[in-house]
């Protein structure tokens, strides 16, 4: 095990299938498990980004099973899950990462922007949660949710993503309470600002991302933007057996930003 990881979650012999797992903390989540012993079934969109992250999990000790799709498309979610299980034979770990993030407000927003939204942050982590319970039930897994602050606090110009992910935090307490009497555990990390390529990927160009980071000072109590290695070891906290008494959590990962007021 690598050095800074000894005081994290063990996931050693455990199956771990993580989406969105070809950039930002995906990845880093991806990289992290692959140092604590997990076996990853790892999914994104673009194959040479997602081969790039196995080529460092292979680093940490671990081959992982990749599989490049939409999880917006059902039949790619129903196939990830198949060859997952048929790979491995199991699974103990879900974590949903994929999510996008789009500039809207109610005024210049769309319905076909709704549906995109709701299509990735929401419905596409309903079905595969779905399609992967019964194999997590055998393991008595866990199941942890990228969520956001978006969905703790309110934010205007973003207005689907901030209801998509309040839709997620609501799915991960009904479901924490719909698999608890099964010892399946769920919970979500609510991210703050964090150093990814989400919010250009989003609509903002260089220019504009600039200043949204340097304005990320002022709007998140520590004074900074976070790093997806941050968010990762609480992701990897939850999955493990450490957390053993923990669901139904929505935690923020924010730099303290979900427990400010600005004036």
């Amino acid at each position: 095990m690598a050095s800074g990881a000894a005081s994290l979650g063990n996931l050693s012999g455990k199956v771990a299938l993580i989406t969105g797992a070809s950039s930002g903390i995906g990845a880093a989540t991806a990289i992290l498990f692959s140092r604590l012993g997990a076996q990853l079934a790892l999914t994104g969109r673009k194959e040479d980004n997602l081969k790039r992250v196995a080529s460092e999990c292979e680093q940490g000790g671990s081959k992982p099973f990749l599989f490049v799709g939409d999880m917006a498309k059902e039949e790619d979610t129903k196939a990830l899950v198949e060859q997952t299980v048929k790979q491995f034979g199991k699974l103990h770990v879900l974590v949903n990462c994929a999510g996008i993030i789009e500039l809207g407000t109610i005024e210049n927003t769309s319905l076909e922007q709704f549906d995109r939204m709701f299509n990735i942050n929401v419905r596409s982590v309903y079905h595969l949660t779905m399609l992967a319970v019964p194999y997590l039930i055998q393991t008595k897994g866990s199941i942890v949710n990228v969520s956001s602050v978006n969905g703790l606090r309110s934010f205007p110009g973003v207005l689907s993503y901030c209801m998509s992910k309040s839709a997620v935090d609501q799915f991960t307490r009904c479901t924490a309470l719909e698999l608890a009497p099964k010892q399946v555990r769920v919970n979500s990390v609510n991210p703050g600002v964090v150093v990814t390529e989400l919010q250009k990927r989003g609509g903002l160009n260089d220019e504009a991302y600039a200043k949204f980071l340097e304005r990320s000072k002022e709007t998140h109590a520590l004074g900074r933007p976070g790093q997806p290695d941050e968010v990762a070891r609480t992701i990897a906290f939850l999955a493990s057996d450490d957390a053993s008494f923990i669901t139904g959590a929505c935690l923020p990962v924010d730099g303290g930003r979900h427990a400010m007021c600005p004036r």
